[in-house]
């Protein structure tokens, strides 16, 4: 692989050189947002940018539904803007533009223009961020006709979709998880597309393969649903892992193939149930492949409250590698000891990924 020039970086330093390949690719885009030039930097997505390139990258004030109406019209001029907020849920003031004419403007001028924006939006839990900074609204995206929603897992992926986001002809919504921003992995300096382990964005990657269950993760539960599936398989049982990666569109043939072979299907979702995209997998694979089943497809996301703020209430708040192991478990093998599992309870903090998470901001 050494002539592909792969080297080993961060979550973070994969988003931040994908943003760097783009606009020295092109001067037609832009980068903004509140904090995207400020001493954090954005978590470090965007160090550097603005002393490279000082007219194209900025701050903005808090005008979200307005500043996101000078990106739609930027892209529809034929530029590129990329608009970030640290949190998702700041974004929300901007729903307007963003549904009613991001998302619409290609199928209502009769495909004449197009939208090419891309909003970086950063999702997470922990450290008491409670309900109006932790909130996982992929579904609510995904719901609107026009839009393409990703959650890249990797450092790889996520570089390779920062790219192909920007450079796709639609509005794209992709959304970061804060959890993952310190996970490493080997990540290609400049030919993206010839990295062994690339996909095209609207493609799901199989990360495990095996014959008793398929387990379909998104984002940061990927990472939980690979320790999962590494103690499955010390109790004899073979579970398929697939990472979904695109949220709109679905690699549905993906998802069908190892339903076809595995006969059991369960969904891990970092948002709500109800509505969920677990939910609509669920449902796409009854209507579709019931016959294929050998036991009721199941799914695990976020109950319907919002979520806490307090320590002691987030405790059970949250599904792990434990929870999903014994699901896995029962599904299989219909019976599973208690304590089989325990090994996978998180150390320590229940609401950080590690010792390394110094907090929300």
């Amino acid at each position: 692989m050494t002539d592909l020039h792969v080297n080993e970086h961060s979550f973070v330093e994969a988003v931040n050189q994908a943003l760097f390949i783009a606009m020295e690719k092109s001067a037609d885009v832009f980068c903004y947002g509140l904090g995207i030039d400020d001493p954090g930097r954005i978590f470090g997505t965007t160090k550097g940018l603005v002393e490279a390139f000082p007219e194209r990258v900025f701050d903005m004030p808090t005008a979200e539904n307005a500043m996101t109406g000078i990106g739609i019209g930027a892209a529809i001029a034929g530029m590129r803007p990329v608009m970030v907020h640290q949190r998702l849920d700041f974004f929300l003031l901007a729903l307007d533009q963003l549904i009613n004419n991001a998302a619409k403007w290609h199928y209502m001028f009769n495909g004449q223009r197009s939208v090419p924006l891309t909003i970086r939006l950063l999702i997470g839990r922990g450290w008491g961020q409670g309900p109006t900074h932790a909130q996982n609204l992929q579904a609510l995206f995904a719901h609107i006709p026009g839009l393409k929603v990703v959650m890249p897992s990797t450092p790889q992926d996520a570089k390779s979709m920062v790219l192909e986001s920007i450079f796709d002809n639609n509005p794209v919504v992709f959304l970061e998880h804060r959890w993952l921003h310190n996970q490493r992995g080997m990540v290609a300096k400049d030919d993206i597309a010839a990295h062994p382990d690339y996909l095209p964005m609207a493609k799901a990657r199989v990360i495990k393969t095996g014959a008793d269950i398929t387990i379909v993760a998104m984002s940061y539960l990927t990472i939980e649903a690979i320790r999962a599936v590494e103690a499955l398989k010390s109790q004899g049982i073979e579970a398929e892992l697939i990472d979904l990666r695109s949220i709109k569109p679905i690699d549905w043939p993906t998802i069908t193939t190892s339903v076809e072979k595995t006969g059991r299907l369960l969904v891990l979702d970092s948002g709500a149930t109800t509505g969920s995209v677990a939910g609509e997998i669920v449902s796409y694979v009854v209507e579709h492949q019931f016959s294929a089943l050998k036991a009721g497809p199941h799914r695990l996301a976020m109950p319907d409250i919002p979520e806490p703020t307090s320590y002691e209430l987030t405790k059970d708040y949250y599904f792990g590698a434990k929870e999903i192991a014994e699901k896995a478990h029962v599904m299989v093998k219909n019976q599973m000891n208690d304590d089989l599992y325990q090994g996978l309870l998180r150390q320590g903090h229940h609401d950080v990924p590690g010792d390394y998470f110094k907090g929300p901001f």
